[in-house]
């Protein structure tokens, strides 16, 4: 069924191009190759499809999804470029179609290799989960990752133009002409950009050292909020409020910032009181413990209240406690402000600050 159609397709050929007649053959041949091809592949991944299915396993799927489309059309390219080989370029006197079949197939080469590149990265990152409480590893992985793989793609691009502009032969010759001119060039287009190479330097910079990491909570511009996305060139910080803060990577090389996720995603969170002198501090000390013990946003490691100043009007009561990660932190310190307020106000009314005027 496949022979009978393969004479059609080349008698169909024949009949629209009549100059194709005394190429039958090698057409034929062609078209042989092809389907051949695509028969192999249309089995291999039928295997691979049966395998996906039978270990449930989500990596092969991704895998097998992401580099499906870029093999099937390398392969049939491939199949091509080899039956004009076996036929001969030269017999045909098709050196432009030689030319134009080596450009796809560079093409076509840095297309599966973004692929490949896209494909490793969530192999690898499946392994780690950045949803979790205790995700700092996850999240150093994820920022160096995500941007590698921008670098890695914007190489394999940069690679492909050239190898392609290196097959024009006249191409080649301007840039070897111009090569004397190249460090003029350089410096006119060095000076323009020194912006912008500061940016992915210092993207780089990032990428290795990391003093932000995806997902980590800093504080920048006297903004409160988290590291959503890390670019070559920028930073895209997420506000509390939803709003989205755009700063230059460079900002975070050149300037200081609060990072409250850089070693642990665990922080402390504090809550000042102001009473009058004769507050109770053990009885504050035994409430705020309470406090915590029936929160479920203390993580059970600090809990300490202290007289941190005393003015001539009142005294400063700071509460120190502990949770997993910053949000966490401002649900318990609003909560242990509130609960501390209400305590006074029920026991200890005449604790709460006053002014004293003696006549």
């Amino acid at each position: 069924m496949i022979i009978n159609l393969l004479v059609m397709t080349d008698k169909f050929l024949s009949e629209i191009f009549p100059y194709l007649n005394n190429f039958q053959s090698e057409i034929f041949i062609i078209l042989i190759l092809v389907a051949i091809s695509i028969i192999g592949y249309l089995i291999l991944n039928f295997i691979l499809y049966k395998v996906e299915k039978k270990s449930q396993s989500v990596i092969l799927k991704k895998l097998r999804e992401k580099l499906k489309l870029p093999t099937l059309v390398l392969i049939i390219l491939l199949s091509v470029i080899l039956g004009f080989s076996i036929v001969g370029f030269e017999n045909l006197n098709l050196q432009s179609l030689r030319h134009f079949l080596s450009i796809v197939l560079i093409i076509c080469i840095s297309w599966f290799s973004i692929r490949a590149v896209t494909a490793l990265k969530f192999i690898i990152l499946s392994s780690y989960d950045i949803q979790q409480k205790d995700n700092l590893k996850a999240r150093k992985v994820y920022t160096q990752f995500r941007i590698f793989e921008r670098i890695i793609i914007f190489i394999i691009i940069l690679v492909t133009l050239s190898i392609v502009l290196m097959t024009f032969d006249k191409i080649r010759n301007i840039g070897i002409s111009l090569f004397a001119s190249a460090g003029v060039a350089g410096i006119i287009i060095g000076l323009a950009a020194q912006r912008v190479i500061a940016s992915v330097l210092a993207g780089f910079q990032i990428a290795i050292t990391q003093p932000i990491r995806i997902d980590d909570v800093v504080i920048i511009e006297n903004e409160w909020g988290w590291i959503e996305e890390i670019t070559l060139t920028y930073v895209v910080v997420k506000i509390w409020d939803k709003r989205r803060l755009i700063v230059p990577t460079t900002y975070f090389i050149e300037n200081p910032f609060q990072n409250w996720t850089r070693v642990s995603a665990d922080i402390l969170g504090t809550v000042y009181i102001y009473t009058d002198y004769q507050a109770p501090v053990n009885e504050l000390r035994k409430e705020l413990k309470r406090i915590l013990e029936n929160s479920d946003y203390w993580d059970g490691n600090v809990s300490v209240l202290q007289v941190t100043n005393a003015t001539e009007k009142t005294i400063e009561i700071r509460a120190l406690m502990s949770a997993v990660d910053s949000p966490t932190a401002w649900n318990l310190r609003v909560h242990v402000r509130e609960k501390l307020i209400e305590f006074l106000q029920k026991k200890y009314p005449d604790c709460l600050p006053k002014t004293r005027v003696k006549l």
